[in-house]
């Protein structure tokens, strides 16, 4: 289990956990959540105090204050290590960097 806080504004960005599904339960404030399924549609939720939603193992998921308050979650997962895998750092910060040009066809950006 863990504790979550969330600035007025903060986001824990797009990431997976590889061994374990994610359930939060939240504390204080609001949050809007979602994660992407296997056919690529995307799941959301405004979420409030006393709330929980759940995160499948694998799949990517987020979490946004997009309010004026600090949010808290408490985050428990069915495994004792459920890895966490940050999408943005997995692309944009490893060693050797993922070449440009396999980001660019990716993202399809010039």
């Amino acid at each position: 289990m863990a504790r979550i806080d969330y600035a007025p504004g903060g986001i824990n960005p797009p990431h997976t956990h590889p061994r374990a599904t994610e359930m939060i339960f939240v504390l204080e404030g609001e949050l809007d959540v979602g994660f992407i399924t296997t056919s690529n549609v995307l799941i959301t939720k405004h979420i409030v105090k006393g709330e929980v939603f759940a995160f499948p193992r694998g799949l990517v998921h987020f979490q946004q204050n997009n309010g004026d308050v600090p949010a808290a979650v408490v985050a428990g997962f069915n495994s004792q290590l459920p890895g966490t895998q940050s999408i943005a750092t997995t692309l944009f910060a490893s060693s050797p960097t993922v070449p440009d040009s396999v980001l660019t066809k990716t993202f399809q950006v010039g």
